[in-house]
Formats: C-alpha cells, sequence, structure tokens
C-alpha cells in the first residue's frame, strides 16, 4: 500500500512506546519465543517504519526472550512451478543452471514483508539453511530453533516449526490472517488426509565451495482452506485462550503454537477433501 494511503487510514500514529504497550495487552512478555507473521502497512503509520516495531517486540521479550520470523525465498524454487508470473519453458534449464545459490545473509525474502525483511539484516540474527523455507531468530533459543533444518519435508518435523513446538512458543499475526501462519504446515505433515503426497522440489545450493542444482522432497503444501480453518480454531474450545486485539491499527492474534497446531492436525483430518 503507498505510504500515502497509510498516512490517511491513521488517526494517531504508532511509536516504540505504544507498540510496547500494544504487545503487552496481546500477552507478549518477557522469556517468550515469539513467531511473528506481519504487516506494516496493516498497523497504519509507524514513526520508524519496520525498525520501531522489532526494536518494541525485541524490549518487551527481553533478553530472555526469542524472536522468530519466517524469511522464505520461494523465488529459488524451480521455474516449472512459478505462476506468479509464469516464464517459459525454454527458460527453465537456463535458471536451474544458473541461479546464484541461496546464501543466508545476502538472498532476500520473497513476499514476507518489510518488517521480515528488516529482521533477517540485524545484528546476532541467525538463520536457517533452509533455500526456500528458512526462518530467521534472536535470543537464547535461536541457535535450537534454527540449527539443522533439513532439505526434505521443510516445514516437517525437522524444522524451526517444529522446534517452536517444543518450545511450547506463541505465533503473533500482526495485521495478518491465518493464511499467512506457516505453523499450519507443520500439522499438514502431521495429518493424514487423502489428497496428501510427496512432490519434487529443487532450488541452487551451495555445497564445498560450489554451487549445485538439487532436488529433494516435500508434501503439496497447501494454504487455501487456513483462513476457514483459522475461523474454526478461533470458534473451538483450544481458541478461546487467543488474545485479541489491536496494534497500532491492525487488527492481531496471539495463540499458543501447538494450540493452533494440534487443532489443525484434527480439522485437516475431518475436513480436507469435504
Amino acid at each position: 500500500m503507498p505510504e500515502g494511503q497509510v498516512v490517511q487510514k491513521t488517526e494517531t500514529l504508532a511509536t516504540v512506546e505504544s507498540l510496547q504497550a500494544d504487545f503487552k495487552a496481546l500477552g507478549i512478555e518477557k522469556g517468550m519465543v515469539l513467531l511473528v507473521h506481519s504487516s506494516l502497512s496493516a498497523m497504519g503509520w509507524v514513526c520508524g517504519g519496520a525498525v520501531a516495531v522489532i526494536i518494541a517486540l525485541q524490549e518487551v521479550l527481553g533478553e530472555t526472550g526469542t524472536l522468530v520470523m519466517p524469511t522464505h525465498s520461494t523465488d529459488l524454487s524451480d521455474p516449472s512451478q512459478w505462476q506468479n508470473p509464469p516464464v517459459p519453458e525454454s527458460w527453465w534449464q537456463t535458471i536451474r543452471e544458473t541461479m546464484p545459490a541461496y546464501e543466508p545473509d545476502l538472498t532476500p525474502t520473497r513476499s514476507m514483508g518489510k518488517i521480515a525483511e528488516t529482521f533477517r539484516k540485524q545484528n546476532d540474527v541467525l538463520r536457517s539453511a533452509h533455500p526456500l523455507h528458512s526462518f530467521c531468530a534472536k535470543g537464547p533459543q535461536a541457535s535450537y530453533i534454527i540449527d539443522n533444518h533439513s532439505l526434505a519435508y521443510g516445514m516437517g518435523e525437522n524444522s524451526p516449526l517444529a522446534r517452536i513446538y517444543d518450545l511450547h512458543g506463541s505465533v503473533l499475526l500482526l495485521g495478518v490472517g491465518h493464511s499467512s501462519n506457516t505453523s499450519i504446515h507443520l500439522a499438514e505433515y502431521r495429518s493424514d488426509f487423502p489428497s496428501k503426497r510427496v512432490v519434487q522440489e529443487g532450488a541452487p545450493i551451495s555445497q564445498a565451495d560450489s554451487r549445485s542444482w538439487t532436488t529433494f522432497e516435500n508434501i503439496d503444501v497447501n494454504d487455501s482452506d487456513f483462513d476457514r480453518l483459522g475461523e474454526d480454531f478461533l470458534r473451538s474450545d483450544a481458541g478461546k485462550v487467543v488474545q485479541r486485539g489491536k496494534v497500532g491499527i491492525a487488527d492481531c492474534q496471539r495463540m499458543l503454537q501447538p494450540a493452533v497446531v494440534d487443532f489443525a492436525v484434527d480439522w485437516f483430518e475431518e475436513n480436507r477433501e469435504k
């Protein structure tokens, strides 16, 4: 959204101090492990932009808290799967042979928003090694969450999502809906439904000072029903503990990640394909 439109829809600008108060009202506190999905423009005009949001989150979490964000780079995927935009088939092999390899410090995010892209560049932030589905983290639990991110099944049991689950972490949807809630993908791996299938993915990676195009297995993930799942979650007993409120002018939800993942496993097995 153009910045002028953001200014026009904002009655009271957000500051680091006001953001901290908003985050605390959502139940965010020191020592938490917090996975954040965000839209900066949804918050209205923020004095300091993405930097102010990150500072406010880190101040509320404190030195004992761990902040996590998705830093996916899906433009490094196999060009045969590209839809937005598609490219001519005659280009596919050239792209596979020449696309620069994933580099955690260099490769930008795609469609993750300005807050996540800014966060990944901060000193002492760790980024996982997955070329398509990486996550970034800063705090005492960062290494545990980020290390050993497997190439195959990149949002499954050997991913940062599963480690956040182990740590009983929280998810903050900051001006975005459940269609952006990557933790629900972990539930896709853990559930059984008729259309679940394994697909081949590819990406350029660096190995032993050389670049190679590497293929690996994944399940065919699908977020088209995540918003409907999220609505059912909010109506459920498990969803009653979700804390809802505003950050700036953005509608936000904070929830325990295991609660939404466990609900989603059952929901997929009962509802997907119907």
